[in-house]
């Protein structure tokens, strides 16, 4: 075994080593693997050719990226910034400063430390790695909001998690819905590098909008074994999400019945649903919409 390996020490070997299998699956010139930041942040850097070198995205805090640099060895040559919340870019100022090296971010969002501003369709060419990621605009956790695609992995910051979705800060259910949309319709191979350890809370809650669902279920009691001896649960798979998320399964017939049976619970119990009191949900915005208000108020 490699003498860097042997040596991580933000994340444990063994979780580092599912990560870095999983990813290179489907692409043996570039991988990703974590560093811990915060309570559950996930600060990924991406490696490619030479390995040495990596990107690092959404670094909140530049603490430990130092640290992993560090002792691996590692030369970055850029930061890749999703969206302007604090534990996703207050470290990129700090890190930009230390190495010289550029940082990528959205346009539609002031970051300090931003030095190439993206838009939708954007590529961004990362010589050292001899990678290319193409832009997408994403808003709806953020007004302007972006995700990173290439290489079979996407780096998708707050939008998308495992089970899940970002909360709704600035953007409208219908901007967060087509987000969502537009990334499920990725490849099922995908490999889904979101930014935070929510999926056992997510989990929990989509078999609470979807008892039947076997394989949130099954993927449950995986997760559960992996957390119980502090591993990662990431990165999922665009089909995976497909699965278990519910909020990329609004047309499943037991997600509308589930989001119109609470809908009509939390509109007599006067909770300020913003959705028609008579819970008709006749859309698929309104059905997601129901969904996301449900988990801002689940507490299972």
């Amino acid at each position: 075994m490699p003498g860097w390996l042997a040596r991580v020490g933000v994340v444990p070997l063994r979780g580092w080593i599912i990560m870095a299998q999983f990813a290179a699956a489907e692409d043996r010139a570039c991988s990703a693997f974590a560093v811990r930041a915060f309570a559950d942040n996930y600060i990924w850097l991406i490696r490619g050719r030479p390995p040495e070198h990596v990107a690092i995205v959404d670094p909140g805090d530049p603490e430990p990226v130092v640290a992993t640099l560090e002792r691996e060895r590692l030369r970055p040559v850029a930061i890749l910034c999703t969206h302007h919340h604090g534990d996703h870019v207050g470290g990129a100022y700090a890190l930009a400063a230390r190495y010289g090296i550029p940082v990528y971010g959205p346009a539609r969002e002031r970051i300090r430390a931003i030095t190439h501003h993206l838009e939708e369709g954007d590529r961004i060419e990362l010589e050292e790695l001899e990678l290319t990621f193409t832009v997408f605009e994403v808003p709806g956790h953020t007004a302007g909001h972006i995700a990173y695609y290439g290489h079979g992995m996407l780096f998708c910051g707050d939008t998308l998690f495992s089970a899940g979705c970002g909360r709704l800060f600035e953007g409208t259910a219908a901007q967060m819905y087509a987000s969502l949309t537009r990334l499920a319709a990725l490849p099922e191979d995908t490999k889904v590098y979101c930014a935070h350890e929510y999926t056992l809370a997510n989990l929990r809650f989509a078999l609470a909008v979807e008892p039947g669902n076997h394989a949130a279920r099954n993927h449950l009691e995986a997760c559960k074994r992996l957390r119980a001896r502090d591993f990662p649960t990431l990165p999922s798979t665009i089909g995976r999400e497909r699965q278990i998320n519910p909020f990329l399964r609004v047309r499943t017939p037991m997600v509308r019945a589930a989001a119109q049976q609470w809908c009509r619970h939390a509109t007599s119990t006067h909770r300020g649903m913003e959705i028609s009191s008579r819970c008709a949900l006749d859309s698929d915005v309104e059905v997601f919409a129901v969904l996301r208000r449900w988990k801002d108020n689940f507490r299972g």
